[in-house]
């Protein structure tokens, strides 16, 4: 059975080397490109329900498919087909989630390199995922 290798993408050039990381280290694996869409949580979700757009969804929504199908198309340059998939939620949680749910074996993760005041300040999604995810993950910094 074919092994099954999860990659983040969100347009910065760290997903971008981490997509090139597992095309290239994992060819014969089954990969899938996953982008989240951040909806934000508290405020906004206390005033609506769950038939409202945030803000911009729609927007945010044609922006991940357009790196997706950027994604697509450096795979079928190195003659490699991979499956996208959009998803909505807190990007960490989502990529673990859906990584768990769908029995991925590996996470492909770019990460900025972050430290000290800044990686608290801003977050670490790459971080996080390393964290909480049960199954291998590569993290990959801009090469």
């Amino acid at each position: 059975m074919k092994r099954k290798t999860l990659v983040a993408i969100d347009g910065s050039p760290q997903a971008n080397a981490a997509l090139a990381y597992a095309l290239e280290e994992f060819p014969e694996s089954s990969i899938t490109a996953v982008h989240v869409v951040q909806v934000p949580e508290g405020y906004w979700t206390a005033f609506s329900d769950s038939t409202t757009k945030v803000p911009g969804y729609d927007n945010a929504m044609a922006h991940g498919e357009e790196l997706l199908e950027a994604a697509a198309q450096t795979a079928a340059e190195e003659d490699i087909e991979i499956e996208t998939v959009v998803k909505t939620g807190k990007p960490s949680r989502e990529v673990v989630e859906y990584a768990v749910d769908e029995a991925f074996d590996q996470i492909v993760i770019g990460s900025h390199g972050r430290h000290g005041v800044d990686r608290v300040m801003l977050g670490s999604v790459s971080e996080t995922v390393v964290r909480r995810a049960p199954m291998t993950v590569v993290v990959v910094h801009e090469q």
